[in-house]
């Protein structure tokens, strides 16, 4: 994974081809140019990621998905965020560790994919110690995951959608059940591959894969697809994470519709329930009160300006 593939882009399933190293935009919004919106200790992951002393979290400018839904879309569509180089990256991982974050939680970062195998590998050589978490959609291509696996510790992925027409329509995305179930399957071989899952004494995560599901209004049956389906491909070889913070954004609620409202008690208990019956072991839920945009952090550039590592 080397700056060249900015040339002509292929880091995500949209193969878009940009040249992102003479200046274009991919389907991501980004050019090479590598841009962070925030970094700051985050305390709204899952236990194993946030802990009690919180995660550090990286989050990156840019996107392949284009969701209706977004609660980013100031860095994801709007490109906010601050140019920085790897050497700052990589000095921002160790800030966070400095802070006593749990882990280095970077958020949708794949696109920059060259950038942060640089940086991980950069605060590595200074003494980064913790976990490095990759976030992501779960919108990956296998290829980017395999060449990724030797900097990422734990993989914290979404899987949006079992209905192709559904990823289309709130994603722009049709192919997305079958790129992220490949891609969930190129993650788990990986961890395998270092020894499996590996929690810590207090129950951090320090290597393993948890999925991600956030339950959307009117669409119950398609969470209970998503549910099958991660279980038919991982079983309990992964965690499983059943959200219910769904928040309509300005958009949504302009469009009506399910979008325009909460997820009910009985569309997230129809998922709990599912999961739970398929076997899942370890899962994660949420309780209610969760759909605040309070969740949503800050994007004012916290903790990204700053000095890069020393020579």
């Amino acid at each position: 994974m080397t700056p060249e593939a900015y040339d002509r882009c292929e880091l995500c399933p949209r193969r878009c081809h940009a040249a992102r190293s003479q200046a274009a935009r991919g389907f991501c919004g980004a050019t090479s140019a590598l841009r962070v919106a925030r970094s700051a200790l985050h305390f709204w992951e899952e236990p194993p990621i946030s802990g009690e002393s919180g995660s550090g979290a990286i989050f990156f400018s840019g996107c392949p998905l284009k969701c209706v839904f977004c609660q980013n879309h100031d860095i994801s569509h709007g490109g906010f965020g601050i140019e920085v180089s790897s050497s700052r990256l990589a000095r921002m991982m160790l800030e966070l560790e400095s802070q006593g974050a749990l882990n280095i939680n970077l958020v949708t970062p794949l696109h920059y994919a060259p950038h942060v195998r640089e940086a991980v590998s950069l605060a590595r050589e200074r003494g980064l110690s913790v976990p490095i978490v990759c976030n992501t959609s779960g919108y990956e291509l296998a290829s980017v995951v395999r060449d990724m696996a030797d900097v990422v510790d734990v993989w914290l992925t979404d899987f949006k959608y079992a209905s192709p027409t559904l990823a289309r329509d709130l994603s722009c995305a049709e192919d997305y059940p079958e790129v992220a179930a490949t891609a969930l399957v190129e993650m788990l071989d990986c961890v395998r591959a270092a020894g499996g899952a590996l929690l810590a004494d207090d129950g951090a995560m320090r290597r393993g894969i948890i999925v991600r599901h956030l339950v959307l209004p009117g669409h119950a049956e398609d969470s209970v697809a998503v549910l099958d389906r991660v279980w038919e491909l991982c079983g309990n070889d992964v965690d499983l994470s059943v959200m219910n913070q769904f928040t309509p954004n300005e958009a949504c609620r302009a469009k009506g519709g399910d979008l325009a409202r909460a997820v009910t008690d009985d569309e997230y208990e129809t998922a709990l329930c599912h999961a739970d019956d398929l076997g899942f072991e370890r899962m994660w839920w949420q309780q209610g009160g969760t759909v605040s945009e309070s969740y949503v952090p800050s994007f004012d550039a916290t903790g990204v300006a700053g000095p890069e590592l020393d020579a």
